[in-house]
C-alpha cells in the first residue's frame, strides 16, 4: 500500500520567489486575511474573563460556516465544561482548547488516499453532483500520480456531455495520460469496463474515472453509478478500490446531505473538498468528518494543480484559528 505524502515542493515556503505554500494559501483562501473564527474576541472579555458572551459568539461564528448545529453544540459543550470547572483563564487559553477540539475531530478522518499496487489497475471511480468540479479534480489528481510515478489511465465515463469528454481529454493531453472514451450517449459503465481493460493491456497501475454529474435525488443516475459499480465488481471483486466523492465547499450543509445519500447509494470511500477558495470557510470539513465519519483525502483552493493537496487535519485548523493581527 502507497500513500500520498506532501511532496517536497509543496512542504517548502522557504524561497522567497516561490509562490506561497498551500498552508499559507489556504489559511488566506479561508480568512481572507484574518481569522472569521477568533478575530475580535478580544473585545468580548471584559476584564479578561471568558464568559457566557464570548461563547456565544463562538457559537454563533460555527453554525454560520457551516460546521452545523450538533458537531457545534459538541465543540461548545466541551469549552463550557472547561470554563465551569475554571480551566480557560483567558482567551490564549480558550484558543488553544478550541484547537485540540477542532483538530480533535479532523485527526481521525484526515485519510490520505493509499493505492494497493497489488490490484492492476486500481480503480478510482470519482462521482458528485453537477458543477462541484469532479473533472477538474480528476486531473489534479491524475498529476498527483504521476508525480509519485504511478502509470495512470483515465476513462471518460460522464457520456452525456460531450464537453465532459473533451474536458477530461484536455487534461490527459496536459499529463501526457491516455484518456479512453466513446461517443457521447453510451453507456458509461461499457466505457469504464473498456478502460479497465485497456488499463490492463498498458500495464497502468491506477485507473481514474469520471461520471456524470448527478443531483443526489435522481435515482435514474444513481442507478446508473450501481451498474458501473456491478460491472466494475465482475472484473474484480474488489473494484472500484475507491469511490472518490467530490464536494463543493460552498454547498454548506447541503453538501452533507449530498454526502449521505451518495454513500447511501453506492458506498463512499473518500471524500474531496473543493471551491473552499470561494465563499466557503470550511466549517462544512468538521461536519462531515463528525457526522459521516468519511475519510478526507484531499481539498482544494483553486483551479491550478498547486491548489490541490493532501487534506491535514492541524494544518487546516491552523488555517483557520491563526489571526493576522496578534491583538485578534
Amino acid at each position: 500500500m502507497f500513500g500520498f505524502k506532501k511532496s517536497t515542493a509543496d512542504q517548502s515556503n522557504t524561497s522567497e520567489h516561490a509562490r506561497p505554500g498551500f498552508l499559507a494559501r489556504l489559511r488566506t483562501q479561508l480568512n481572507r486575511g484574518t481569522s472569521w473564527l477568533t478575530k475580535d474576541l478580544i473585545n468580548l472579555l471584559p476584564g479578561g474573563k471568558i464568559g457566557d458572551e464570548v461563547l456565544d459568539e463562538l457559537e454563533l461564528r460555527l453554525i454560520s460556516a457551516d460546521v452545523g448545529v450538533e458537531t457545534t453544540e459538541r465543540i461548545l459543550s466541551g469549552l463550557r465544561k472547561k470554563v465551569a470547572r475554571s480551566e480557560l483563564a483567558n482567551l490564549e487559553a480558550l484558543l488553544a482548547a478550541l484547537r485540540v477540539s477542532l483538530t480533535d475531530i479532523l485527526n481521525p478522518y484526515a485519510r490520505p488516499l493509499h493505492v494497493d499496487t497489488a490490484k492492476q489497475p486500481f480503480v478510482v471511480l470519482v462521482i458528485g453532483v453537477n458543477g462541484a468540479g469532479k473533472t477538474t479534480t480528476i486531473g489534479k489528481l491524475a498529476r498527483r500520480l504521476l508525480d509519485h510515478n504511478y502509470k495512470v489511465v483515465l476513462a471518460a465515463g460522464d457520456t452525456f456531455r460531450a464537453a465532459a469528454v473533451e474536458q477530461l481529454q484536455v487534461w490527459g493531453e496536459r499529463n501526457g495520460v491516455p484518456v479512453i472514451a466513446q461517443a457521447t450517449g453510451a453507456d458509461p459503465a461499457a466505457v469504464v469496463f473498456d478502460a479497465y481493460q485497456s488499463a490492463q493491456a498498458r500495464g497502468a497501475q491506477v485507473m481514474i474515472a469520471d461520471t456524470a454529474g448527478r443531483l443526489h435525488t435522481q435515482s435514474n443516475l444513481m442507478d446508473e453509478l450501481k451498474k458501473i459499480k456491478r460491472v466494475m465488481g465482475r472484473v474484480d471483486p474488489s473494484s472500484p478500490h475507491e469511490v472518490l466523492l467530490v464536494l463543493d465547499a460552498s454547498q454548506g450543509q447541503n453538501a452533507l446531505q449530498q454526502a449521505k445519500l451518495f454513500h447511501q447509494a453506492i458506498g463512499v470511500t473518500g471524500v474531496v473538498i473543493t471551491k473552499l477558495d470561494g465563499t466557503a470557510k470550511g466549517g462544512i470539513v468538521f461536519s462531515l468528518a463528525d457526522q459521516l465519519k468519511l475519510p478526507i483525502r484531499f481539498i482544494g483552493i483553486g483551479e491550478s494543480v498547486e491548489d490541490f493537496d493532501v487534506f491535514d487535519a492541524e494544518n487546516f485548523v491552523d488555517a483557520l484559528l491563526k489571526p493576522v493581527d496578534p491583538q485578534l
